[in-house]
């Protein structure tokens, strides 16, 4: 397993001056799971920056990151996703050659197959991690995901921080 140590000495200083601490929300928000899997709709959310070709790339130039976010049709075609990701703390050639390592969606379109899972949501989202300044996320655009997801009577959801 990795260790903090194993980070290059960039990361280790910029996470050395991360202001976590600024950002703690209590209680932590979270829910129980109401009904079993086999019952539920899901959606998946990721901070691997993934767009679909026709949207825009997210602000690589915003110091504090990009808050915003992009609704990701259960029906894309994994493969044409694009990462747009600003962080150099992770090897981009992983999610390049694998989509489904940041953001499963064939996993789960098996797992619906399966039974295992009810549905997947006809939509789903992906923010971009790193980001440094996160109020207007915790205060606005995390929020209005939320509500989106509720709105679409989403039972679970899956979220896979890069």
């Amino acid at each position: 397993m990795a260790t903090y140590d194993d980070l290059s000495l960039h990361v280790r200083l910029f996470m050395k001056g991360y202001p976590f601490w600024r950002y703690e929300i209590d209680p932590t928000p979270r829910a129980h799971l109401a009904k079993p899997l086999g019952g539920s709709r899901v959606a998946l959310v990721t901070t691997a920056g993934l767009r679909a070709p026709c949207q825009n790339d997210f602000d690589r130039s915003n110091k504090k990151g990009d808050p915003s976010f992009r609704e990701i049709p259960n029906t894309i075609e994994t493969r044409l996703l694009v990462e747009s990701h600003r962080s150099y703390a992770f090897d981009h050639a992983a999610v390049q050659s694998d989509v489904n390592l940041a953001f499963p969606l064939d996993r789960f379109r098996e797992l619906e197959s399966q039974g295992v899972i009810s549905e997947l949501n006809h939509r789903h989202f992906s923010f971009m991690g790193s980001i440094v300044g996160p109020r207007k996320l915790i205060d606005e655009t995390a929020p209005q995901v939320a509500r989106m997801l509720a709105e679409d009577r989403v039972d679970a959801v899956f979220l896979t921080p890069v």
